[in-house]
């Protein structure tokens, strides 16, 4: 049985992982029946969020992220913590399906009473998160999870968009994989507010600490995101644990720089105006497709583009005029 919005609400201000799965899984539908409930739903938890510290996590593929986040969020639930996680997953531009596999890369934080890992498909959204990222980290807060981790795909240069949906956004970089500063993404690198130099054990501890002397000369030649911090740059092991609490440290350091300086809560207002555009933004594109006008043009200007007969912008421009009509 379908539970209501009431039922959901309550069922997540009390803690109920089922039922805390249940009101994400209502954030996330894309069906227009659901919307209606979905938006009760977050009007009713939005009021009991906003309080948990929301970090992003990005790094490229093979840099570690599942394992690196795993041992710190374990390390946080030990300090305490109340820890989720929202892990996207990519999906399939061919079958549209994803691997949703993240909580059997998480054993033992996915056993953890005081964790909540939520794999998601990221549907092709770009910037590697989903388009309900921002609803299910609400959801989350209002359950009681104070710090709420996004790991994303790692996409590239899109990965930006997570900046705009956390308070801290952290790198994950690797040594000893060739030339390290070729790889840097300038346009991640300047929205970093903590570069972290993974798989620092070993016989590449070393590597790793003279990658992360590279990373740190690299950023002194950008301008930093805030006048207030200056990202620092770290070494750690996720899978030995260590460097984790430095980290960790650096991440609180930063939300009492930025609450100090008043960027805090600027940033938190500038994130709910990006998260109402998006919101537009993606209406706007459902309501396009199942218009009727719109609808009926499609084949034949589909079948007109493909041959060549229609440009694309003068082909978006006679649908775009047919929804307006």
């Amino acid at each position: 049985m379908t539970p209501s919005v009431d039922e959901l609400v309550a069922g997540v201000a009390s803690g109920d992982r089922a039922l805390i799965g249940r009101a994400i899984t209502l954030v996330e539908s894309s069906r227009e029946e659901h919307r209606g409930d979905a938006d009760d739903l977050l009007r009713a938890l939005v009021p009991h969020s906003g309080a948990g510290h929301r970090v992003g996590i990005t790094g490229v593929p093979g840099v570690g992220k599942s394992t690196f986040i795993e041992a710190l969020g374990t390390s946080l639930t030990a300090a305490g913590r109340r820890v989720a996680v929202l892990a996207v997953d990519p999906t399939s531009s061919r079958t549209g399906g994803s691997i949703l596999g993240d909580k059997t890369r998480m054993p033992q934080l996915a056993a953890d009473p005081d964790a909540f890992i939520r794999p998601s498909p990221s549907s092709g959204t770009l910037g590697g998160v989903t388009r309900s990222t921002r609803e299910s980290i609400v959801v989350l807060e209002a359950a009681g999870y104070d710090v709420v981790l996004v790991e994303t795909v790692g996409v590239g240069q899109s990965e930006t968009m997570v900046h705009g949906m956390v308070d801290m956004f952290v790198v994950l970089m690797l040594a000893g994989a060739g030339d390290e500063l070729q790889g840097i993404k300038k346009g991640v690198l300047e929205l970093a507010d903590l570069l972290a130099v993974n798989k620092a054990d070993g016989d590449n501890d070393g590597r790793a600490r003279a990658a992360a002397r590279d990373y740190q000369g690299a950023l002194r030649l950008l301008e930093p995101s805030s006048p207030n911090w200056t990202p620092p740059v770290l070494t750690c092991s996720g899978l030995h644990g260590t460097g984790l609490d430095e980290l960790w440290a650096e991440v609180e350091r930063h939300g009492e720089t930025m609450r100090r300086s008043g960027e805090w809560e600027a940033k938190r207002q500038a994130q709910q105006l990006a998260w109402m555009w998006s919101m537009v933004d993606g209406r706007l594109i459902e309501r396009l497709r199942r218009d009727d006008a719109v609808a009926a043009l499609v084949p034949a200007i589909e079948a007109d583009v493909r041959s060549g007969s229609l440009f694309p912008t003068a082909a978006a421009e006679r649908l775009l005029r047919a929804f307006g009509s």
